[in-house]
Order: C-alpha cells, then structure tokens, then sequence
C-alpha cells in the first residue's frame, strides 16, 4: 500500500514540475471587483460593461453580476453609478495574500497536521496530503488513479472503507475541484476524507458510516486547470484541453458529460466561453476516465450517494439541471434530505443554504455530473453543493484561508446528518 502511494506520489511531482509554463501569468493587480444588483435587468447593465474592460465572476446573473474591473476602467465603471457592493479593493492584492501557503507539516503518528487546514497549498503538496493520509490508515484506504488528464497527470482518489473490507458496500462518491479556480472545494474535501479516516477507530457515528458505504473521493478531477490557476490564471475554470482549429484553450467537464448534452441552453457551443460543451459529450480525456471509473461503482454495489462540490453561492441542488421541469422518481426524498442538510450546516455558524431543483435553482445546465450520475449511473442521490461565499458576500473565488477551516467544519457536521439519513 505505501509503496503504491510512493509511486502515485512520484509520478505526480514530476508531473506537476515537469509540464512546460507557455503563457505569461496573469496579473489581476488593481482590478477591482464588484457585485451589481441587476433587479432583472441583466441585459441592459451587460450592454454598459460591454464597454469596459471587465472580468465575469459568475454565471448566474438574474439577480445580480459579479465583475473586476481593469484599473483603468474603474472609474468609468464608478461613473455608471449602478448599486454594487465591493468585493475586492484589489484583487491581485487578496490573490497575493491567498498564495502564501504555510509549510506541509505532519505529526508524529506521520499523519498530516491540521494546520494543513490553516492555508492553501501548492497542487504537489496536495498529492503528498493524500499520499501520506492513507499510508497512515492501511487497513482502511488506498490511492487509485482513473485515468490521466489533457497534459498527462493522474487523476488520482482515494477509497476509504470500513468493516466488511474495501468493495463490500454502496459507494458515497465525491468530486472536487472540477473546475479550476473553486480552491476552497479541494480543502473540503480534504478535511471530509481526514475526519473519516482519523475519526473511524474511535468515533461511533464515523464507524457505523463507514461500515456501511465504500467512499471514492477524487479531490482533484481537474488537476491539469488547478495547477494552471497556481501558476497563471488564478480565475481559470476550465480543463487545459487544446482542439483542432480553436484558438481557445479549455472545455467545462461539468458540461461535458454525454447525458442530456445536447440539449440546448444550459452551456456553449463557443470554444472560448466559460462553459463550452465540447465538440461532443464526453470527449475530454477526464470525463472519459471518469466514465469509465463511474461504470464500475455501479456495476458493482451501486452509488448511494454522489456529490460535486463547487462554489460559490451557498447552494444545495438536486436534479436536474437540463430541464427545470424535470423532477427525479424520489425528488421529495431528496429535497427533504437536502432542507435537513441545509439545517445541519446552518448549526456551526448560521451560514444558510439555499435548496433545490439544479434548474430552478440556479440556472439551466446540460452534460452536467448530477444528471449523468442520476439517470446513467443510477446514483440513488446525486448532487451539487456550492460551496462558501453566499450570494451576499464578498471574495468570490479568492476566499481568505481564514475560511476554509468553517467552511470544512460546517460541511463535515453536514456530512454526519446526511450519512445517517440516507
């Protein structure tokens, strides 16, 4: 087991060196970034900022539009005297502060520290979190890869089980990091799969959890944008795919999914837009792995339970997202799972989530996880949690590192409601 991690370990330092740096890094010093209160009216405050020189921190815009701002429009942007709310006085300057990562540490059992949970990390100190984690728990976790990215690197997981040996049970399944700049889904994720793992030999709850479902936690299903986030657009979204005859780099995996994708309205057919499909559904090398990964959860005790985590907005969707007509066999089940949920979370420090329908929602989505997982891998729940800050807070995706110890306390104390419900 620990020689496999070693060599997992390996292969994804070199790899994280090794992939050639080919554009300048991008420099969001003096940007400022805002939130609009559009009322409904999005269209017509859109025409205004077409004219300035802006970056877009959200999709969903109905009720308000999260921009920054180049330096030399600011003022500009000010004169439009529209109601906003700031979110960043420099954003280059908290994207600064964010990436000054504390050192790995571990203790003196050789399991990592909690001050990990102290700050962001580098993506080959990530591997290393895990690789260590689970050569400290054996006889409960290993590391598995399920394929390999557009540049080549594993997209590793690790299965976490319980009493009846690895395999033996329903599998909870999780995807983190799918797209690139949410940094703050990674920690979650991270401090869920801890907790589990240290928490088994002496926690009650835990035990029974785990004793009863097989977890498979991919904390990094986009390993080839997270780097690219560290290394030269903080604020990237998507995979590092290059296609034939596009200039655009990149295709949005949670719109990539061959399950509804072609459906129109709930992404781009646009190369160089945020949420471009794809050239057809599951064509990117990561969701073909995951495919692939997905078929034998189900082919084997079946998915319990799967959950995407994103951010931000403080959301907890269930299906679907390609049609917000469309309701799944147990959607009653599944909303008053997720309102539970939303009441667990709120305990720790009264952060509220919103639920529901994916569609209704938020917005419409096509080739998205939760639908595939749904009707194709027959999850018995499927979801997406978006994740810290709420749609009335400040920092968008460049969360302070203050944050991400509440933000992975109030998931985990989540998490135990809904493994004891489901």
């Amino acid at each position: 087991m620990k020689t496999a991690a070693a060599a997992l370990l390996f292969v994804q330092l070199a790899l994280a060196t090794a992939v050639p740096k080919l554009e300048t890094k991008i420099s969001y010093d003096g940007y400022k970034a805002f939130r609009i209160k559009t009322d409904h009216n999005t269209a017509a405050i859109e025409s205004e900022l077409s004219r300035l020189s802006v970056v877009p921190l959200n999709l969903d815009t109905d009720k308000h539009i999260d921009i920054a701002v180049a330096p030399q429009d600011v003022a500009a942007f000010e004169a439009l005297k529209f109601t906003t709310d700031v979110m960043h006085e420099d954003l280059g300057a908290d994207i600064t502060k964010e990436a000054v990562f504390a050192p790995y540490e571990v203790t003196a059992q050789a399991i990592p520290s909690l001050t990990w949970f102290n700050s962001y990390h580098a993506y080959a100190d990530h591997v290393k979190f895990f690789s260590d984690l689970s050569a400290a728990f054996p006889q409960n976790s290993e590391i598995f890869n399920v394929g390999t990215s557009s540049q080549g690197r594993n997209i590793f997981g690790i299965h976490l089980w319980g009493s009846g040996g690895k395999g033996s049970k329903p599998a909870v399944y999780f995807h983190g990091s799918v797209h690139a700049r949410e940094w703050i889904t990674g920690k979650v994720v991270e401090y869920l799969t801890y907790q589990l793992l240290t928490q088994y030999g002496n926690n009650t709850e835990i035990k029974t959890a785990l004793d009863k479902y097989d977890f498979y936690i991919i904390p990094f299903v986009n390993p080839d944008g997270f780097v690219y986030t560290q290394t030269n657009n903080r604020l990237w979204r998507k995979n590092r795919q290059t296609r034939s005859g596009a200039s655009c780099v990149g295709t949005d995996m949670n719109r990539n999914w061959p399950y509804k994708w072609e459906v129109a309205g709930g992404a781009s057919t646009n190369p160089c837009d945020e949420t471009y499909k794809g050239a057809a559904g599951g064509d990117t090398p990561e969701i073909k792995a995951l495919m692939a990964f997905t078929e034998t959860l189900t082919n084997g005790k079946g998915i319990k339970l799967f959950i995407d985590w994103h951010s931000y907005g403080h959301y907890i969707l269930i299906p679907y997202g390609y049609n917000c007509a469309a309701k799944a066999p147990n959607h009653a089940r599944q909303l008053s799972l997720a309102q539970g949920l939303s009441t667990r979370i709120a305990q720790s420090y009264g952060t509220r989530f919103t639920t529901g329908q994916a569609c209704a929602a938020l917005y419409a989505t096509t080739g998205d996880s939760t639908d595939y997982l749904t009707d194709v891998a027959k999850a018995e729940f499927a979801w997406t949690i978006e994740l810290r800050p709420g749609s009335s807070a400040s920092n968008g995706f460049v969360l302070p590192a203050a944050q991400i110890l509440p933000s992975s306390i109030e998931q985990w104390e989540g998490l135990k409601y809904l493994l004891a419900n489901v």
